[in-house]
């Protein structure tokens, strides 16, 4: 987007944030007509708007929106908006992501903690009223001193890196391009195309990557045989990364000693899913992005936006287009 943007005179929201923020970005942007669609009003007030959020945009809503230059995803993944019809139309996309980086950080260790400690199985002897002590202490582990390989170091992947390392674990992070490593907070970095050769090493491997051409099916039979035996797979990025008919069989034979899963493919998962069986697994039903405290952070991300389209400056989490993140 260029520094000769056209002017921002309405910015209209497909979603209903708390009236508490809207009136608090009316009173910081008293010049911008701040209006609120959600549902079928969106279309209707997009014609002349040169800025929308929302979760996401149809052809139909793009295509009363001729003036639209900017569209601020309320969501971190942005598939589901990056339609043809928005790319054919160049318009520039910004998402939510650090929004989420403290909840999905700490719902991956929860899960990590709840394998170690085998919450599972003491919960379930706790709902059928057996005291497990004997059972209870046979398997469990520290996570001090174990290694944490987490795959995508976005915002999310990054502040679970730096949580880990303070727990004491000792963690490599994987990401596309290397030159942004700096600000991940860890040493040791690797390419996504030494991903296979860094599985064998870890006891743990979390998936924190968006859902593009790329990731669709990364974790596929091949990919997961290499991972230690024993070791835990955890995935809070998008469930079609993982290659669900060969994380089934990894559990079946007992190569994997457990998974933890907030993203599922399908999803939401059928009941009849072998998934649901295992009692080495985890599932949150993609939840691990709720907190209380999204609004408060998501709005953070739209003011700053919103004050750097008035200066010309570059939007903060501009997406993409081509990676699709």
């Amino acid at each position: 987007m260029s520094p000769t943007r056209p002017p921002l005179n309405t910015f209209v929201f497909g979603v209903a944030p708390p009236e508490r923020y809207v009136e608090q970005l009316r009173s910081q942007f008293s010049s911008i007509s701040i209006l609120v669609a959600p549902g079928e009003r969106f279309a209707a007030a997009l014609p002349g708007a040169h800025a929308a959020a929302a979760w996401q945009i149809n052809a139909e809503e793009l295509r009363v929106a001729t003036d639209l230059v900017w569209f601020q995803s309320i969501a971190a993944g942005v598939e589901s908006v990056l339609s043809p019809e928005l790319l054919a139309r160049g318009i520039a996309v910004t998402n939510t992501s650090g929004v989420h980086a403290p909840n999905i950080s700490e719902h991956v260790l929860a899960m990590m903690f709840a394998f170690a400690r085998r919450l599972p199985f003491l919960i379930r002897g706790q709902s059928a009223r057996q005291w497990l002590d004997e059972e209870g202490r046979q398997g469990v582990f520290e996570l001090q001193g174990q290694t944490l390989v987490v795959v995508g170091l976005g915002a999310i992947g990054a502040t679970l890196a730096g949580k880990a390392q303070a727990l004491g674990m000792n963690v490599v992070g994987i990401r596309r391009d290397l030159a942004r490593h700096r600000d991940s907070g860890i040493d040791h970095v690797e390419r996504i195309e030494h991903l296979p050769r860094m599985l064998p090493k870890a006891d743990h491997i979390a998936i924190c990557l968006p859902q593009t051409p790329h990731t669709i099916g990364l974790f596929d039979r091949d990919l997961i045989t290499r991972m230690r035996p024993g070791s835990f797979l955890y995935n809070i990025g998008r469930g079609t990364v993982v290659d669900t008919e060969a994380l089934v069989e990894a559990l079946r034979s007992g190569h994997l000693g457990g998974a933890g899963l907030d993203v599922t493919d399908p999803e939401p998962l059928p009941s009849e899913s072998p998934l649901w069986d295992f009692d080495n697994v985890i599932i949150t039903a993609h939840t691990s992005g709720s907190t209380p405290r999204y609004w408060e952070r998501a709005i953070e991300i739209i003011a700053e936006n919103i004050h750097r389209y008035g200066s010309g400056e570059p939007l903060r989490n501009r997406v993409d287009l081509a990676l699709g993140y």
